[in-house]
């Protein structure tokens, strides 16, 4: 069962009782089912109409819990054959970003995105899918490769940011992040790009401007965390959900100014509650953008890619 965010208190609280309910009743001694199923209804509901009015700080909490699905779910539930491919071939490999030949609803592709790890060795592993200068260039590397074999580009963007250390920076963090976003503009191939957790500033910008950009419902995209905005303008970062309301992160907020295309629904009470609804749901979208983007020619999705982030902020 997936654990309950501070705002789900209410709704833990019947969900506790609904749990003491059975295991009393499993005891045999009495017909608890109808209370059981009165609770659960309540509880159902509650999850529903909550939901269905997060504010951004909390859509923020949504998705960044740590049970949402990650990249390795994600290849496991849509993609067969996956070859991953390391390095750079310049510095080292970076476990925040993976990628590799795959093979989507029997259509040769290639995956590449964030992943963060789903417990705490796997997550210092892949450094919380912070990617280091070695993980863009090998991101490049991997769409220069899938652009000469004239194989669609997936990428599954799901960071807070780019790894701010100072050894990044010293190894070209900026220009690396620069690269792989003018590598993105540069495909002669499809490219549909999906935030499926956090999407942080340039970090994944470089993985994200694709020809579609897909967002889950209950996903956030920003130029920076609610909590480093509100560090900056109000010196604390104590008033963070001000920042998400005024930076507009959610998905139906940037949907409405053109920065994402097609929002998508996820289970109710977010992904880590049904993680296979969610995966489903995604490679349906997925599908569905690559169908329409694989008559395109080369020049015609550059073109229509590059126009694409022109336009966003004009009025």
């Amino acid at each position: 069962m997936a654990s309950f965010l501070d705002f789900e208190k209410p709704i833990a609280e019947l969900q506790d009782r609904i749990d003491e309910l059975r295991e009393t009743a499993a005891g045999g001694t009495v017909d608890l089912a109808a209370d059981i199923g009165r609770l659960q209804a309540k509880s159902d509901k509650l999850l529903r109409e909550t939901y269905a009015r997060l504010t951004p700080w909390q859509k923020t909490q949504v998705a960044r819990h740590p049970e949402r699905p990650h990249f390795n779910h994600y290849v496991a539930g849509l993609f067969q054959g996956f070859m991953p491919l390391a390095g750079d071939r310049n510095f080292g490999d970076d476990q925040a970003i993976i990628g590799g030949f795959a093979m989507f609803r029997e259509r040769r592709v290639m995956v590449i995105g964030h992943e963060k790890g789903d417990d705490t060795a796997s997550r210092l592993r892949h450094n919380f899918g912070m990617g280091k200068p070695e993980g863009y260039r090998k991101a490049v590397r991997l769409m220069q490769l899938a652009d000469r074999f004239g194989l669609p580009v997936i990428t599954l963007v799901d960071t807070s940011g780019a790894f701010p250390g100072i050894q990044a920076e010293e190894r070209g963090q900026a220009e690396a992040i620069a690269r792989s976003t003018e590598q993105c503009l540069a495909l002669g191939v499809p490219m549909v790009s999906a935030i499926v957790g956090e999407g942080g500033s340039g970090g994944a910008v470089a993985l994200a401007t694709g020809n579609h950009v897909l967002m889950f419902e209950h996903a956030v995209y920003s130029v920076i965390s609610p909590e480093g905005c509100a560090s900056i303008l109000w010196r604390t970062a104590d008033r963070a959900a001000d920042a998400a309301e005024a930076m507009k992160v959610t998905a139906q907020d940037l949907a409405m100014l053109g920065v994402v295309d097609t929002v998508v629904p996820e289970p109710l009470g977010g992904a880590h509650r049904n993680a296979a609804g969610a995966i489903q749901a995604l490679g349906d979208a997925v599908e569905k953008a690559l169908i329409a983007l694989c008559d395109r020619t080369r020049e015609e999705l550059r073109r229509d890619r590059r126009q694409k982030f022109l336009n966003i902020g004009k009025l």
